[in-house]
């Protein structure tokens, strides 16, 4: 991340706990509302909490983040690899394509049950909604990205006689890359909050349930230390992601410098 990003990262973050602060002192100095601390405690409080119960809060995010990550792997090899089938196929991209638009029009809300009652384990259906989650974008990112190859290239690669094969490891998979990070830096976070969904219907362990049962229990403390381990969980995987993206796809990363270089 570039010095000038950096800054700006940080300078959101200040503002945002900003904001907070202020709403916050509103609530309860200025309005002097009985339930403020239930509705916006200050920050620093729920720093405090964090760091009261920093183990609880690690473990149950380590249950649904590896959950998350696996599925979100799946996801992303189905997707990936059902974007190069439609990629070489017109008939494939036919046919799969409209059913793969059709099955995001399913909400996660009412899926996670159905999954649930089909596998009959929390852990399974984490990985399985992480999963769902994940291989549209990355299908649909990934199949633009093959798109995009300019026709002048492909038929470079066809006048020199090269593979099938060949053309899709030297042109279109590195050509396709940007396209394919750009799904998974969606896909990142919302597998991670899918993940804390399916939680919900009825876990032993997980961020989801730490969530649920202080809410219900009026431990607010507790649960809003667990939504911002939640956003924090959802915020490194993208990060996650984004650091990959750099190290797999570093002419971009220059070309971008250079870009900002210029502009300035």
């Amino acid at each position: 991340m570039t010095r000038p990003k950096v800054f700006i990262t940080i300078a959101w973050i200040a503002g945002v706990l900003t904001v907070w602060e202020i709403a916050a002192f509103l609530l309860a100095d200025a309005f002097r509302d009985p339930m403020a601390a239930t509705k916006l405690p200050y920050p620093q409080s729920v720093v405090v909490t964090i760091g009261n119960n920093a183990s609880s809060l690690a473990q149950a995010a380590a249950v649904t983040l590896s959950k998350a990550v696996i599925g979100f792997a799946i996801g992303a090899a189905v997707g990936y690899l059902l974007a190069v089938l439609m990629s070489i196929s017109r008939i494939a991209e036919q046919i799969a394509f409209p059913y793969l638009i059709v099955s995001q029009m399913i909400p996660v809300l009412g899926l996670a049950p159905i999954i649930f009652n089909l596998v009959r384990n929390m852990d399974a259906s984490r990985i399985v909604i992480a999963a769902y989650i994940t291989f549209f974008p990355v299908a649909a990112n990934s199949l633009s990205g093959f798109k995009s190859v300019e026709a002048e290239k492909r038929q470079l690669m066809f006048s020199y006689a090269a593979s099938k094969g060949a053309t899709y490891a030297k042109l279109m998979v590195p050509f396709s890359l940007p396209y394919l990070f750009a799904g998974l830096k969606i896909a990142a976070p919302m597998s991670v909050t899918a993940s804390i969904l399916v939680d919900m219907l009825g876990s032993k362990s997980g961020i989801g349930v730490k969530l649920l049962y202080s809410l219900y229990g009026g431990q607010t403390d507790i649960f809003w230390a667990s939504v911002l381990t939640s956003a924090a969980m959802g915020i490194a995987s993208y990060l996650a992601v984004l650091l990959a993206e750099r190290l797999c796809v570093p002419w971009r990363a220059a070309a971008l410098a250079d870009s900002g270089g210029r502009n300035e």
